[in-house]
């Protein structure tokens, strides 16, 4: 055997080394391979964009919404007799609306029949007031739908004679408020009773709703006829006395009224609209005045 020189020690040794080394990159490559083939994709979700409130410049008086309302029509505008101030679902609805505006809220009290006029005046900014939306009235402003209104009736808890229509009122005492849709709709329904060999329907008539709700309470009628919202309400003031008889009546949307030459008035108004039923303000609302039967449907169904 022939003698191993040092040098050839020294090669020996660097060719085992680099050998070394060469494995154990090719052993850590391998572990970063596996390492990326097993690790999770990152998944970066772009966040929906806030819907944005422009604010309109020719308001009224400036940093108010002014907002003309018949605030006669309980529960949805009416005075307060403690606090002299606006109150009801309508007036909750529009300030909560003002405030992602950024505005404060000013209610101006107007006969109903003024409420269209003073708009379109300028005297406010929106009306809000149960304002029914019809084709004739879209021909002048413009309305942001929000509710839907219609009649119901009202009848003890348990409807023992099975009331579902004004045709199950015939030879029955029902109260109505004095001058309102609902007297004419009763007084169509008894002259129809006649030709079907039934008794007329006997109405009585009341000024106030509250004295048509007392003629209930007291079981005097077996029925009272007036607007969903208030068989609503009563409900709600009186748990476990009343009930509605039947579906609502004469369905019809009501809007939030802007002019038609205030586009910035009536984009604001939706967006702040959206942005209160995305929220849960627009539902909370309509459970706190038990408007239940008010309910916007969207794409079929109820939002709250």
């Amino acid at each position: 055997m022939l003698p191993i020189t040092h040098f050839e020690k020294r090669k020996k040794w660097f060719m085992h080394r680099l050998l070394y080394v060469g494995c154990l990159a090719i052993f850590l490559a391998g572990c970063v391979s596996c390492s990326n083939t097993h690790a999770p994709a990152v998944t970066r979700t772009t966040p929906t964009p806030k819907p944005t409130i422009i604010v309109p410049k020719n308001l009224v008086a400036a940093g108010f919404l002014t907002v003309g309302s018949y605030t006669s029509y309980p529960p949805q505008e009416s005075i307060d007799q403690v606090s002299n101030t606006a109150v009801g679902f309508d007036i909750d609805l529009i300030t909560a609306i003002a405030h992602h505006m950024n505005l404060k809220i000013k209610i101006v009290s107007t006969d109903f029949q003024n409420v269209i006029s003073g708009l379109l005046a300028k005297n406010f900014d929106v009306a809000v007031s149960a304002i029914i939306i019809t084709p004739d009235l879209q021909q002048r402003v413009n309305l942001v739908p929000y509710f839907v209104g219609g009649e119901s009736l009202l009848v003890a808890k348990g409807n023992a004679l099975n009331i579902k229509s004004l045709q199950d009122l015939c030879g029955r005492k029902v109260a109505v408020g004095a001058s309102t849709l609902e007297q004419k709709d009763l007084e169509m329904a008894s002259d129809n009773c006649e030709p079907q060999k039934k008794a007329s329907i006997q109405i009585s008539v009341l000024q106030k709703q509250m004295a048509v709700i007392q003629l209930l309470l007291s079981k005097r009628v077996v029925a009272s006829y007036q607007d969903a919202p208030l068989a609503d309400y009563f409900m709600k003031q009186n748990p476990g006395r009343f009930e509605v008889g039947g579906p609502v009546i004469n369905t019809n949307l009501e809007g939030i009224a802007t002019r038609k030459d205030d586009a910035a008035m009536s984009r604001a108004i939706q967006v702040g609209f959206t942005i209160m039923k995305s929220n849960g303000t627009y539902c909370t609302l309509i459970k706190k005045w038990g408007l239940t039967s008010g309910v916007l449907t969207e794409n079929n169904h109820r939002i709250c």
